[in-house]
């Protein structure tokens, strides 16, 4: 009598411990992220949790585990209501929180290695900077991300993992606080050949021998832009996914057609969206915030598989899901809401003026940030944008019938 209650609870548990089989698609309709058999759309939001006083130096995964499930279970909430279902996540967290944050809320993770885009360890000692050509860098990075292919590739709730953040940029400037370019082409180029030839190459090893220790999980990079898509043509032959980190306004253009044309890859935006403070009036601008988001996904949507145009989009993860008060100064005025612009941004045309910024870095967030308590948690207060998206993402674009021109009326019905 009690063999079908063994066979159950086995049955229970096997489903439980079930990886996923995640793969990309490509045939005549284009290009797609296929997941156990089904067309999947990443509508994913960057995440993380820091603390207002905290910086980069924060882990939420350095706390006991009471604490992290009660953040998790206070954000994932928000997040599952917001109809997101992938989240990137740099390494650090542990497998067990990626499996607790699928199974309690149907939410995936995509998880990020920066790849020495923050500096490298060598022989013990941290170089700010990475050299690429360097061999002891190189013998690092990759035995660093063979380790972690090999240490996640069983978990459940794992999606994709991606190598990088915009690590393209980093041939310019040091550290994670974002500057403008150097504008000369020539200086660009120099830079690309001189370093950045040496990274992509790695990153295809990289993308290599993770692929030879999980073949059931896809590997993304994050690129900056398209700023050396041509050397990553040469370079990335076996990378299986262009993510980008895209801050155009309203439209990304040419990206899409560009991706396919140049690479044959699915394009994934791993970072877009805008900031909800207006530099010219110096107030928070929730509506602002929302109209450029609507815009970026309503493009994902209808470059996705299927429809009539790039048919190479297969989603993206919004930037970002709560504000930082971190990110000006990095290490300085961490309890202070700066609204000073870091950069300047045409594409934003609603407080854009020639010659200012208006990029402000600390006001990213589609939700604000409240104060911390006595215990170390803190609320989040949703922006316009979050109820915008909440809308935008209740439409599949992979379903029966669907066209642009309902994509179109889906979102030109989405009230701001």
């Amino acid at each position: 009598m009690f063999l079908p209650i063994i066979l159950l609870v086995f049955t229970l548990n096997s489903c439980d411990t079930k990886t996923d089989k995640v793969s990309i698609l490509k045939n005549k309709e284009g290009m797609k992220l296929v997941v156990n058999g089904e067309d999947f759309i990443i509508n994913g939001m960057n995440w993380d949790y820091f603390p207002i006083g905290t910086n980069f130096s924060y882990s939420l995964w350095e706390q006991s585990d009471a604490f992290i499930k009660t953040a998790l279970d206070a954000e994932m909430n928000l997040l599952k209501e917001m109809g997101v279902n992938t989240i990137r996540v740099y390494e650090g967290i542990q497998p067990q929180w990626i499996t607790y944050i699928y199974k309690e809320y149907g939410i995936y993770t995509m998880l990020n290695h920066s790849f020495g885009r923050y500096g490298v360890a060598i022989n013990g000692n941290w170089e700010p900077e990475t050299d690429y050509s360097n061999a002891n860098a190189q013998q690092g990075l990759l035995t660093e991300v063979s380790e972690m292919a090999e240490a996640y590739k069983n978990t459940p709730g794992l999606l994709l993992f991606l190598l990088g953040n915009e690590n393209n940029y980093g041939l310019f400037w040091a550290g994670s606080e974002t500057e403008d370019f150097p504008e000369g082409e020539t200086e660009k180029n120099e830079i690309g050949e001189l370093r950045g030839r040496a990274m992509y190459k790695l990153m295809n090893e990289a993308a290599i021998k993770m692929k030879e220790i999980d073949k059931n999980h896809p590997v993304a990079i994050c690129n900056g832009d398209d700023l050396y898509i041509d050397i990553i043509a040469e370079e990335c032959k076996d990378v299986d996914i262009y993510g980008t980190n895209m801050y155009r306004g309203k439209s990304f253009g040419d990206a899409f057609e560009r991706v396919k044309k140049t690479l044959n890859m699915p394009i994934l935006f791993t970072e877009f969206g805008a900031d909800a403070f207006n530099s010219l009036t110096q107030k928070e601008d929730q509506k602002m915030q929302a109209y450029y988001m609507l815009e970026n996904w309503k493009e994902i949507y209808e470059n996705v598989s299927g429809l009539e145009k790039a048919g190479n989009a297969i989603g993206g993860f919004t930037f970002q899901f709560s504000d930082g008060w971190w990110k000006l100064g990095q290490t300085t005025s961490l309890d202070i809401h700066d609204n000073h612009a870091s950069w300047a941004n045409g594409g934003y045309a609603l407080d854009y003026v020639k010659g200012a910024n208006n990029m402000s870095e600390e006001w990213f967030g589609i939700c604000a940030k409240g104060p911390t308590d006595t215990k170390g948690f803190y609320t989040l207060t949703p922006r316009a944008a979050y109820f915008a998206l909440q809308k935008a993402h209740q439409l599949n674009p992979y379903a029966k019938g669907i066209t642009t021109d309902l994509i179109s009326k889906h979102f030109r019905e989405i009230k701001i």
